[in-house]
């Protein structure tokens, strides 16, 4: 059956709360939540459950000082629960977690509808918006107060769950099958967004979350999976898209940092159990689930652990091949600017090596020209110059010296030239050609 609805916070003081509490000055994620700086990945994962039980807004609507803690409780766990950020944290504090564009996980159940339509757009547009499971769906199960369904080996069970609520299911298996391994597999063809869930037993007969896996896109589905074959198995986290634009180089070799074994390899015999858990923004989520045991699967088994094993060696070969890459990278990039430069260095030299040849001459029009070569290329201007010089210096030479010429002749004669210009100019640019019929071609 499904798991249990909740209602979303809605309460204006506890945004408020929250937007100045993200404002103020922050503190140490270790003291937020209490641990010491070796502490374990098991103990810090303890004392975020601890406060996100106590301090949860479905708990605490009108206390706008409990949204500040958890607000702040679930940004500290989302640093020291990341083995990068918490690495990073170490060595530079808060400034090298934000540099990195690092995001925080929502739970999509403490924002009022506005803040998750957001959200949403946000998602759609390409922004990588990781959240976390509802604090009231953990609590449940810490108390042992959901409704557990029988799930058999081999079999697959179709569903839908409603958003931000979960399924919970328990398998039995034998000595034997837990030798041989066992592998829970999701996946919706509806490509909605689920997690995979994997809680262990208390004392006190609840279930606490041990292992969780978000559903990725592959193909035409989204699927999520669980292998516990009795030896190390890896998980992948996909790089964040919009770091990997900005830069393409840096995310090719940091694509294989998300490659990270899980926490547990191996069960044994008894009872197990599993959860999937609605991770749309808006709508219910249509699944299939199904577990079986690795026993069939033997040749599966060795080609999985060759794989990630060859994944294993080519991540550190990436590693080696970065700096190798970055040195020819930085000389190609000095070799490239040199090649420019002494391409422009031969044209230039080759441009007044041409230019000295051409200046041995009497001839004043070509030495005009010649200077005039010197630079990049002539202008249009200058060209028409030269044509208008040289056609005076023939119309010079053709006119007949006339000293009768009344100056009336002469201003007569240049108000006939120019209309007879300006229409051989117009019929030239029109191109308007005069053929004439009388002379044979």
């Amino acid at each position: 059956m499904a798991g249990p609805k909740f209602g979303s916070f809605k309460g204006e003081k506890g945004e408020s709360a929250a937007a100045a509490g993200a404002a103020a000055q922050r503190r140490d994620p270790y003291e937020v939540l209490g641990v010491g700086r070796n502490a374990t990945e098991q103990e810090i994962k303890s004392a975020f459950r601890r406060m996100a039980l106590k301090y949860h807004p479905d708990k605490n609507a009108d206390d706008p000082i409990a949204s500040e803690k958890f607000q702040e409780a679930t940004f500290s766990y989302n640093i020291l629960s990341d083995p990068d950020k918490r690495r990073q944290y170490d060595s530079s504090g808060f400034e090298a977690i934000e540099a990195d564009s690092q995001e925080l996980e929502l739970d999509l159940s403490s924002l009022n509808t506005v803040n998750t339509v957001f959200a949403a757009l946000f998602s759609k547009l390409g922004v990588p918006i990781k959240t976390t499971v509802s604090a009231t769906v953990l609590e449940e199960a810490l108390n042992g107060s959901v409704e557990i369904s029988q799930l058999q080996l081999g079999k697959s069970v179709c569903r839908k769950v409603e958003k931000q609520t979960a399924h919970f299911y328990s398998v039995d298996i034998t000595d034997k099958e837990a030798k041989m391994g066992l592998v829970c597999r999701v996946h919706s063809t509806a490509k909605s967004k689920f997690k995979l869930l994997y809680f262990e037993p208390e004392d006190n007969g609840g279930l606490s979350l041990a292992l969780q896996e978000d559903s990725a896109k592959t193909g035409k589905v989204t699927s999520a999976g669980m292998f516990f074959l009795g030896f190390p198995v890896y998980r992948f986290e996909q790089n964040n898209s919009a770091a990997a634009a900005k830069d393409p180089d840096s995310a090719f070799f940091k694509r294989l940092d998300g490659f990270q074994p899980c926490e547990v390899n191996e069960l044994k015999a008894g009872t197990h159990y599993f959860a999937v858990y609605g991770d749309n923004f808006f709508k219910s989520v249509s699944y299939t689930i199904e577990v079986v045991c690795a026993e069939p699967f033997s040749a599966e088994k060795e080609r999985l652990r060759s794989v990630e094993a060859k994944i294993i060696a080519k991540r550190s070969e990436l590693s080696k091949f970065e700096s190798e890459y970055r040195e020819v990278l930085a000389k190609f990039t000095e070799m490239t600017s040199r090649y420019a430069q002494e391409m422009q260095t031969i044209d230039d030299l080759l441009k007044e090596r041409n230019a000295i040849h051409a200046s041995y001459t009497n001839n004043p029009t070509l030495q005009r020209s010649s200077s005039s070569s010197k630079g990049k290329s002539p202008s249009k201007g200058s060209k028409n110059e030269d044509d208008q010089t040289v056609k005076k210096e023939k119309k010079s030479k053709s006119q007949p010296m006339d000293g009768s010429r009344s100056d009336d002749e002469a201003t007569k004669n240049k108000k006939e030239k120019k209309p007879k210009d300006r229409i051989r100019r117009k019929k030239w640019f029109n191109i308007h050609l005069k053929v004439d019929k009388r002379r044979p071609c």
